[in-house]
């Protein structure tokens, strides 16, 4: 998954994307609408930890989904 896989698909991945990060709100949500960068930068805001982390939770989580989906096939 990349940054236009995001963009291009948040209205079916926000509902995981919340799940996720639980501590991210309605609201961040609709401010993030699919930017990867945003995300990781509200990630690391509702969390308190650094970018670099953030950007690691965000990729580990990028590849788990991309190794769902081909599983499904």
């Amino acid at each position: 998954m990349n940054k236009d896989i995001i963009k291009g698909q948040w209205n079916e991945i926000k509902g995981a994307v919340q799940q996720k990060w639980g501590k991210l709100t309605d609201d961040d949500i609709a401010q993030i609408n699919g930017d990867r960068t945003k995300l990781a930068g509200q990630i690391q805001k509702a969390y308190g930890i650094t970018r670099d982390n953030a950007e690691r939770q965000l990729t580990q989580w990028e590849d788990q989904q991309r190794s769902d989906l081909s599983d499904l096939s």
